[in-house]
């Protein structure tokens, strides 16, 4: 995966990248097991944790760049 986007779900990027689990548990998503959370967006699950979903893309995005070079 080169790069995710806040439409992707948590399952799908998590699958691609299980990498990315720590930025999700420290926004309070601590249940990334749960079939309803791998099916929520990274937006919907931003909404529901009070996180801005541009932000955390970036963030991970970046995280991303660093581990392929």
């Amino acid at each position: 995966m080169t790069e995710i986007n806040k439409d992707m779900t948590i399952g799908d990027i998590l699958d691609a990248e299980r990498d990315t689990a720590p930025f999700f548990l420290e926004m309070g998503m601590h249940c990334l097991g749960c079939p309803a959370s791998r099916g929520e967006t990274v937006e919907q699950a931003c909404m529901v944790h009070g996180v801005d979903p541009d932000i955390l893309v970036e963030n991970i995005n970046e995280f991303l760049k660093g581990k392929n070079n």
